[in-house]
């Protein structure tokens, strides 16, 4: 049975405190981009204050890290490359559209979990998880507006890269997940946040990513990947030790939320009446899918 402290406590506090960080950092992300900084650029100042932050974390709570294994390494790694790419196309698709889109077609990525289990028989196929996945493509197509894109204000090359965002993001979650019987989480983020920018620093503009830091937009980098990655994965995995697995799903909706909120109010985005409810549509439909499969899993943990 789940202790009432782990509902009522700091840990569901701290989740979605993450996600609200996470939901501020593609708005400032928003207004680096429109400043005219590159995607890869901006991804790279995100993820190496995130190594900055959990690297200290990770020499703190050396004990048990599991450095030493061989596995760690290599899921680790998987995890570096799927938050890279989250972090990078998930700014390709805001500034190819808006934050809103960007943040609602990165939140599909239990869909893709569910694939990817499909593919690798860790998940059985069943109707209403067809069902589901049916509904969040319903909602991709009227929160996009594919039948008439221009209308969106998004381009093709957007939603592609907001889908891969969330495809990237999955990769994380099963490189995370595979990694972490072999280690401490402060051991997995600093490997995974090493190999993210080792390859950014390669993807990103030079020019830009050397002068950065030296630019009136400084602040906005420094918050940018404090709140990102630095401060919020700290809160998150702090969080997740003291919540249930279904609550966490429920408040992870405050990114796109909280994303989309930002567009709105500073950037002057806006969303037509189909795109609400595709977006509405889409969040609770991939909300129910997280809170049903984690719920599942952790009853039969429990047997």
């Amino acid at each position: 049975m789940i202790k009432a402290d782990r509902i009522l406590g700091t840990g569901p506090a701290f989740v979605a405190l993450a996600a609200f960080c996470w939901g501020v950092s593609g708005g400032i992300g928003g207004i680096l981009m429109r400043d005219g900084w590159d995607p890869f650029v901006v991804s790279f100042y995100r993820g190496a204050f995130g190594f900055l932050f959990v690297l200290p974390w990770l020499v703190l709570r050396s004990k048990k890290h599991g450095l030493a294994n061989r596995r760690l390494w290599f899921w680790s790694v998987v995890a570096g490359l799927g938050v890279a790419g989250n972090f990078a196309f998930y700014f390709v698709s805001i500034s190819q559209g808006s934050i809103a889109v960007a943040a609602t077609l990165m939140y599909c990525a239990p869909v893709f979990v569910y694939l990817v289990s499909f593919a690798l028989k860790i998940e059985r196929p069943s109707l209403p998880k067809w069902i589901a996945i049916a509904l969040v493509m319903v909602g991709i197509v009227l929160l996009t507006q594919v039948y008439d894109i221009g209308a969106a204000g998004v381009t093709f090359y957007g939603v592609f890269a907001g889908l891969l965002a969330g495809l990237s993001y999955a990769l994380f979650i099963f490189g995370f997940k595979y990694a972490s019987p072999h280690g401490s989480p402060q051991a997995i983020l600093s490997i995974a946040f090493g190999v993210l920018v080792v390859i950014l620093a390669w993807l990103g503009e030079g020019s830009q990513t050397g002068t950065a830091l030296s630019t009136p937009d400084w602040p906005l980098f420094v918050v940018l990947g404090v709140l990102g990655a630095g401060v919020s994965f700290i809160l998150y995995v702090m969080g997740l030790r003291r919540t249930a697995p279904a609550i966490a799903s429920i408040l992870a909706m405050v990114e796109p939320v909280t994303a989309s909120l930002f567009g709105v109010v500073l950037l002057n985005e806006t969303l037509g009446m189909m795109q609400i409810a595709g977006m509405a549509l889409i969040l609770v439909t991939v909300t129910v899918m997280s809170v049903f499969s984690r719920t599942r899993i952790s009853r039969g943990r429990a047997r």
